[in-house]
């Protein structure tokens, strides 16, 4: 019964995370339209932080908690899940074609943000709170690049839903966003210990996968619509805003310790990081390669089962 009690949690924890930032992108990018904001904008911001809520309300609550393991194997698994399922089912319906600007910025900068974490996680197996603000500076810089050369585009369409509706449901969002994140936490960790499992290991797996859930949606979508770069940009958007930001928010609030399995995640993590860019600068993304990825990802989840 606890079993079932604790599958439950997390199911109706994902539903509220993937409706909150669902919500939360929607009528967000309603009020910026509403404020005639750049779509480019909205894109780079609102769209992007949104689909990453889940990570984050997870990820800050499990640190407050003192799950430290779930908290940093959601982003290394979500990072991990983004681009070996996300953007290989992409590659799967249409070849990727990366642009130029991505391949020679936010890729690297993505890869570079891998290998600082396994840095940090290195020495003492610790994300400290210096740490931790060193990860949201470069946060802001990065942010501030790319909002800096994003293109101004003069015309916006028109929001029919008046300002007091769209933030009354931009708030239910984030009310969502926040209880699922209590709530899969809460579940997760319960599971874990019913079934003799590492926090660890339902972080990098369960709860890894259940909040990138948004990524996955949103990059498939992209890709049926011939929208590539979108595709490509929000899945290495994702794990920029991954490791930055909601492991920097959440060492921030409480310092992260873990077992050393994590850092060699995390340098596993730099090595796919490496290849899926080597990958994308030689050839578009093909079918072949985006099955060759997923067999990636289904030797990495055997590896972290049985080990």
């Amino acid at each position: 019964m606890k079993l079932l009690y604790s599958i439950a949690m997390i199911v109706v924890g994902f539903v509220l995370l993937v409706k909150g930032a669902d919500m939360f992108v929607d009528n967000a990018s309603g009020i910026a339209k509403k404020l005639k904001v750049s779509p480019v904008v909205v894109g780079l911001t609102i769209v992007a932080f949104g689909t990453s809520l889940p990570e984050l309300a997870v990820s800050a609550t499990a640190a407050l908690q003192g799950s430290n393991a779930i908290a940093v194997g959601n982003v290394i698994g979500s990072n991990m899940f983004n681009l070996l399922v996300v953007g290989c089912f992409s590659a799967c319906f249409v070849p990727l074609v990366c642009d130029e600007v991505l391949l020679k910025r936010d890729w690297p900068l993505s890869t570079f943000a891998a290998v600082l974490l396994a840095f940090f996680l290195f020495g003492d197996q610790t994300v400290s709170r210096f740490e931790a603000v060193i990860l949201l500076v470069l946060f802001v810089l990065v942010l501030g690049t790319q909002l800096k050369h994003a293109k101004k585009q003069e015309e916006t369409a028109l929001e029919p839903r008046t300002m007091g509706k769209l933030i009354l449901f931009l708030v239910i969002g984030v009310a969502a966003i926040i209880i699922g994140g209590q709530v899969t936490v809460e579940g997760a960790t319960s599971l874990a210990r019913l079934l003799g499992l590492s926090e660890t290991l339902i972080g990098l797996t369960v709860v890894a996968v259940g909040t990138s859930l948004p990524e996955l949606v949103t990059s498939v979508v992209a890709t049926r619509k011939n929208e590539n770069d979108i595709a490509i940009g929000n899945i290495i958007g994702s794990n920029l805003f991954n490791i930055l930001c909601i492991l920097g928010v959440s060492a921030f609030l409480h310092p992260i310790q873990v077992e050393w399995a994590s850092f060699f995640d995390a340098l596993i993590l730099c090595g796919v990081s490496m290849l899926f860019w080597l990958a994308s600068r030689r050839r578009p993304l093909y079918r072949k390669t985006g099955i060759l990825m997923i067999l990636t990802y289904v030797a990495y989840m055997i590896y972290i089962i049985v080990r």
